[in-house]
């Protein structure tokens, strides 16, 4: 049995599944957003319904919202801010009851179960981009997550937004001290935040597309800025790697304005005068990562 958790900003799911990645068991909670502990601790809350009502296990996956440090083993990079500075894999271990810890980037995670069972399966340069509440992305290289060694490969949104207009700078405070970060633009949040600044009122990202649609004036001219944005960001991950296809997960993935418009806005932008690279959702939703967490164990040395 392969046990594998999302620890995510918004949400800790758990899976269970057979090594032909058949689901045993699923479930997920609301993250308890700033309390470290009771993250641990909700976990452990998570694994011991598992081993409850599925059997023992001594391994264990976990995706985060950032990565570890390579040369002191703390949690560095996360959007989650309360993970930076702590022995994560460490601490997760013993919250676990001793069981082994596995931890890699959640959107690492996302390209790699995506292309072992999902949308990029045979593909042999893989681009996940993640657009939830924060910004990240994964690359897979022939089956293979690629980390890089500083553990920092293909974290695009903290990369400045490319193109910038002059109405765009220098652009929002980012959590990680810099400003105009593509993550201050892009994200879920950034989306609902620039429609509360303009509008004075809060509106989840879907409705604020269904107004859009809808022929609302505000909400279509932020849509469309997303889109460029998405855009001009994705253009120079094209100029820099040119990946065999794009990954889309987080709940901004479900616009499908994305996967209309984007090609062309895309091709605007990149150093070449062809756009074909296909650009796709992930077959497996917003559970991609967490099944992702769970082959970490499949294979010695995968993901």
């Amino acid at each position: 049995m392969l046990v594998g958790i999302d620890w995510g900003g918004t949400k800790i799911e758990i899976v269970a599944m057979r090594p032909d990645g058949t689901e045993l068991y699923r479930e997920r909670e609301d993250t308890p957003r700033g309390d470290y502990e009771a993250c641990l601790a909700l976990m452990a809350k998570l694994a011991d319904r598992v081993a409850r009502d599925v059997g023992a296990f001594d391994r264990v996956g976990v995706g985060i919202p950032g990565s570890i440090d390579p040369l002191t083993g703390l949690g560095k990079g996360a959007s989650s801010t309360w993970l930076i500075g702590k022995p994560v894999e460490e601490d997760l271990s013993a919250a676990l009851g001793g069981r082994a810890v596995r931890t890699a980037n959640d959107v690492d995670l996302l390209a790699a179960s995506e292309a072992r069972d999902g949308a990029a399966v045979g593909r042999g340069v893989v681009f996940a981009a993640n657009f939830a509440s924060g910004v990240g992305g994964g690359v897979v290289v022939d089956g293979r997550t690629h980390h890089g060694p500083n553990n920092n490969a293909a974290d695009w949104g903290h990369n400045p937004l490319p193109w910038a207009r002059e109405d765009e700078l220098p652009g929002p405070e980012c959590w990680c001290g810099l400003t105009g970060c593509i993550e201050t633009w892009v994200s879920g949040r950034a989306f609902q935040a620039l429609y509360e600044a303009a509008a004075g009122e809060r509106l989840h990202g879907s409705a604020i597309v269904g107004l859009a649609r809808a022929g609302d004036p505000l909400a279509s001219r932020l849509l469309e800025d997303y889109i460029d944005r998405v855009a001009r960001g994705l253009a120079s991950i094209v100029n820099a790697l040119d990946p065999d296809i794009f990954v889309f997960g987080g709940g901004m993935s479900n616009v499908d304005e994305l996967y209309e418009r984007l090609p062309e806005r895309i091709l605007r932008f990149t150093f070449t005068p062809v756009f074909t690279t296909p650009i796709v959702k992930s077959v497996h939703g917003d559970s991609s990562g967490v099944r992702g967490a769970a082959w970490m164990w499949a294979e010695e040395g995968a993901a």
